[in-house]
């Protein structure tokens, strides 16, 4: 079985071994650090929020069914 010659080689690929745009390694920082604020937006909204977990009334409910 040939490889076929429309196949790109990695010598051929224009970001191969430190080759990349100064465009491209600008956009791979800014979606690196977009997902970096988001996870830490995230997380302090995880953090930082109140939930009440408990159900109002609970001990004159269970009184009432004994």
């Amino acid at each position: 079985m040939t490889m076929s010659t429309n196949e790109p080689t990695l010598e051929s690929i224009e970001d191969y071994n430190g080759n990349e745009s100064i465009e491209k390694r600008r956009t791979i920082w800014i979606v690196i650090i977009s997902g970096l604020l988001i996870g830490a937006i995230y997380t302090y909204l995880q953090f930082n929020s109140k939930v009440d977990d408990q159900i109002s009334n609970t001990k004159d409910m269970i009184k009432v069914y004994k």
